[in-house]
């Protein structure tokens, strides 16, 4: 098997570069490289030095190859641009120094969706002036990273954000040309937002670029949905449980990944609360066995 597996600091449960909740970013290496994983992610941009050397010093140090970076803000709100700028741009140079392959675009948490998570019947819509708008700033730094960097530019679909259902992803996809947008498909998200992640694999495969493997409690999906929690609380609850232990059938991701000749890396991401009772390094070592154990090895 050709697919490598990494990890996020979000699974150490970093979210913002500015959270004092936050690890030390040496200590995330170091424990996911103990926990069994060749890669990282960047996580936030700032939350890892964006000094090329040190970085590039402290990831050889940990044995770990840099796999890629996230642009999570709000591609939803056109007051937001100059900081959804501010993030694309300096991760896709970070990305560029150290070799890494993969821009992941996701729009952030919108107060109008965050209600309706797992919600698609409810959720609210843009209009079409709005759409057309949103998806245009996708495509600007989907070029960006793709036509002035290099790089390999994936959407990802969030809960809580205006890319979040799988119609909305569709629908997408099929406005931005595939040369510069392809598919980070994130297992749990998909689940968490009420649909099959197979069968959207099934359908879409040729386009996924990479993969952001997550489980999601069914229990804890079901209870926050019903009561409309939020997405952090959620996550505070533990919606998203080790892998092999939620609704995703990873078995069957492995068979398709195989199957279509997929190479490349497959990160894990457990989000978490910072603050919360988990054991990260547990966690991400439990989930490097359980992948182990179905043939990732």
């Amino acid at each position: 098997m050709t697919i490598r597996i990494g990890n996020a600091p979000c699974s150490w449960g970093v979210e913002f570069a500015d959270d004092p909740r936050n690890p030390n970013w040496r200590d995330v290496l170091t424990q996911c490289a103990d926990a069994g994983y060749s890669g990282i992610e960047l996580g936030p941009v700032g939350f890892m030095p964006e000094d090329p050397a040190l970085l590039s010093d402290a990831l050889d140090e940990a044995g770990l190859e840099l796999i890629g970076g996230v642009v999570f803000r709000a591609f939803h709100d056109p007051g937001k641009w100059d900081d959804v700028m501010d993030g694309a741009v300096r991760t896709c140079k970070a990305l560029k120094a150290h070799g890494a392959q993969h821009l992941v675009l996701i729009d952030s948490i919108s107060p109008r969706r965050a209600p309706t998570a797992g919600r698609a019947a409810e959720a609210e819509q843009m209009d079409k002036a709005e759409w057309t708008d949103f998806a245009d700033r996708i495509r600007t730094v989907a070029r960006l990273g793709a036509e002035d960097f290099g790089l390999t530019v994936g959407i990802h679909a969030h809960a809580a954000g205006f890319i979040d259902f799988e119609p909305e992803l569709e629908r997408l996809l099929f406005e931005i040309d595939e040369k510069i947008l392809k598919i980070c498909f994130d297992t749990g998200h998909h689940s968490y937002a009420g649909f099959d992640p197979v069968a959207f694999m099934q359908r879409n495969i040729s386009r996924i670029s990479y993969m952001h493997f997550k489980d999601i409690d069914p229990k804890v999906k079901a209870s926050a949905i019903e009561s409309r929690t939020g997405f952090y609380d959620a996550c505070g609850k533990g919606i998203f449980c080790n892998l092999g232990f939620g609704d995703v059938d990873f078995p069957a991701v492995r068979d398709l990944l195989l199957q279509s000749g997929y190479t490349g890396w497959c990160t894990v991401e457990q989000d978490c609360d910072p603050a919360g009772a988990t054991s990260p390094i547990a966690d991400a070592r439990a989930n490097r066995d359980y992948l182990a154990s179905i043939g990732f090895k």
